[in-house]
């Protein structure tokens, strides 16, 4: 096997579908300086070995890396304080970029991904945007959804507190540096129980799921008076059946439902243009990854 000069590292590695979706954006350059060397491969790293594992990549050649659980920690650890501005806020690393001088940035392209899928369908500024879950998908996806200038951005969690702690340490430094002023909220999932909803008037326009609870096949113990008329519902999961957050929402009336494989695809050509300087067009990956499933 060659030595890569791309890489996706994580443990488990072998179902990652990476290596054939950059090689699918570096075909749509074949002829471009850019990609003469593009060489993209799974690399599995021992549970207690991330470090060691990239430095050797690195000392071999390496020049960036996608990075995959449970490793994103690690890798945002790896790099100290060569991080971008949404990889800080997101507290996570999933991108490794190295630089002209030799050392390495680390990004997080989830939450672009995840922004530029819904752009495919609808324009978020000015619009009511609920996200639920409180974790690291949801951090990662909060500074690029604050970036689309939204009318307000509500955060819900079975824990409250964590949803305001999110809220706390990503979203209100950011909109002080920017001297903006957004309408914020978070709520418990009590909260989203039909009678509160109506009672409070607390309908949203988006409503993005990030929790895990879809892996599971687990329902939200949410009402579905969340959505507003013309809502659009977004399940960062995806699979080759519906996800019970998206039939949720298919049996509330919500006609635009969008499962998580765009925001797979758009984060990864978010990660080949840092690399290449090359916007890769998603929809024709998107749709081939589609049948794939």
């Amino acid at each position: 096997m060659t030595q890569p000069t791309y890489v996706v590292i994580g443990n488990p590695i072998a179902h990652s579908k990476s290596p054939q979706i950059h090689a699918a954006f570096a075909a749509q350059f074949a002829d471009h300086p850019a990609v003469s060397s593009f060489d993209y491969q799974q690399l599995l790293a021992p549970l207690d070995g991330f470090s060691a594992t990239v430095n050797a990549f690195a000392d071999a050649g390496g020049r960036g890396a996608n990075v995959t659980v449970p490793f994103k920690e690690g890798a945002f650890r790896w790099v100290g304080e060569q991080l971008t501005e949404r990889a800080a806020a997101a507290g996570a690393v999933n991108t490794l970029v190295r630089q002209a001088n030799g050392t390495w940035q680390g990004d997080n392209t989830d939450g672009a991904g995840l922004v530029a899928d819904l752009l495919r369908h609808i324009d978020l500024r000015d619009q009511r945007i609920l996200l639920l879950g409180a974790g690291g998908a949801a951090r990662g996806a909060l500074l690029p959804l604050l970036q689309q200038q939204p009318k307000s951005l509500s955060v819900a969690n079975r824990t409250q507190s964590k949803a305001q702690l999110l809220l706390d340490e990503v979203a209100a430094p950011w909109l002080h540096a920017q001297d903006v002023s957004l309408p914020m909220l978070s709520l418990g999932f009590d909260d989203l129980l039909d009678e509160v909803v109506i009672a409070e008037r607390l309908q949203f326009d988006v409503v993005i799921n990030g929790t895990s609870a879809s892996l599971s096949g687990e329902r939200l113990p949410i009402g579905d008076a969340i959505f507003a008329p013309n809502a659009l519902a977004y399940d960062m999961m995806y699979g080759k059946n519906e996800t019970p957050f998206l039939a949720q929402a298919r049996r509330a009336g919500v006609h635009q439902r969008v499962d998580g494989l765009g925001m797979l695809v758009g984060q990864a050509a978010e990660a080949f243009e840092l690399w290449t300087g090359l916007r890769p067009d998603v929809a024709p990956v998107l749709q081939w990854m589609r049948e794939q499933i």
